[in-house]
């Protein structure tokens, strides 16, 4: 599925200036079609399921209890 400039910054999130200036960059493949740039979908679910399990490692990370530091005596 093929998506515009606009549509393409309303799935990723950005702004459309980023959008557009990654592919005149280069960063982002598009075809030009001679109105506008159409960008394969597709492209961005390998980084999208990546960024996904950083976010759940990250969660995972979060959620571990801290460990009792060794060094704190019980003056009981």
């Amino acid at each position: 599925m093929y998506l515009t400039i606009k549509e393409t910054a309303e799935y990723l999130e950005l702004d459309e200036a980023k959008i557009r200036a990654f592919v005149l960059q280069g960063k982002i493949r598009a075809v030009y079609d001679g109105k506008q740039y159409l960008i394969n979908k597709d492209q961005f679910s390998t980084h999208l399921e990546q960024m996904e399990k950083y976010r759940e490692m990250i969660q995972e990370y979060l959620r571990e209890p801290l460990p009792e530091d060794i060094d704190v005596k019980d003056e009981d």
